[in-house]
């Protein structure tokens, strides 16, 4: 603590626009905790690093989306690592990736809309 921030990194933005899912009473602090989360998954990581070895991170996709979240405090404090991602979306029509899904990550995983959901 405290923990690096870059408000105007897109991903906490839309969380202020969004209404950082509290019915449109975000307020500044809803990105920042988001953002802790973030730095504090980041930290743990490079802590447990073994040298020269695979280390694969499970996390919800909203943590790495567009390579921000988790990503830019892995590039933070430890520049350099050969990060790979994955995400995951939603859509009606599976056969092509839509354009706004097109850059999450290194890899888009596509779910029909239609799938059955098991909260």
């Amino acid at each position: 603590m405290p923990v690096p921030y870059d408000p105007e990194l897109p991903g906490y933005l839309a969380m202020l626009e969004m209404g950082g899912g509290m019915g449109g009473h975000a307020s500044d602090n809803f990105p920042k905790a988001q953002a802790v989360k973030d730095a504090t998954m980041g930290y743990f990581i490079v802590q447990n690093l073994p040298e020269g070895k695979l280390f694969l991170h499970y996390h919800g996709t909203y943590h790495s989306n567009n390579f921000e979240g988790i990503m830019w405090y892995l590039n933070e404090y430890r520049p350099g690592l050969n990060i790979m991602t994955i995400a995951s979306v939603e859509q009606d029509d599976i056969s092509e990736l839509e354009e706004e899904n097109e850059a999450l990550a290194d890899y888009v995983i596509v779910i029909p809309s239609s799938m059955t959901k098991t909260h």
